[in-house]
């Protein structure tokens, strides 16, 4: 998929403190998410944002944007970069997550799964 010039990077730019922002809606959330991510659906977000720039205050880490497969997450990451946030889309989103083998959590801390 291409987005033009929303900045992307793959799974393995990520570190185990990374910042990553998911945007998926509520039930995928529910299945399962990466540890330790702040979920502010994309439907949601606009209302939403001051969530994020208070988890982001004083910080200067780079948001790590995130959804099922990188749709959603590029649409948020190119708003983001327009408010001159430090963000980017990750490529494959929580499917490629999954896939590298990194952990899925649901929010009692067991096993989840993407949907």
């Amino acid at each position: 998929m291409n987005f033009g010039p929303v900045p992307t990077v793959g799974i393995d730019a990520l570190a185990e403190d990374s910042f990553i922002l998911d945007v998926r809606e509520p039930e995928e959330w529910e299945a399962g998410h990466a540890r330790g991510a702040l979920h502010i659906p994309m439907s949601e977000f606009v209302a939403r944002f001051g969530e994020l720039t208070e988890a982001i205050a004083g910080d200067d880490r780079r948001v790590f944007v995130m959804c099922r497969v990188g749709g959603r997450s590029a649409q948020v990451t190119q708003y983001l970069v327009q408010q001159g946030i430090d963000a980017v889309n990750v490529d494959g989103g929580m499917m490629r997550w999954e896939a590298a083998g990194r952990a899925v959590v649901t929010d009692a801390g067991a096993a989840g799964t993407v949907v």
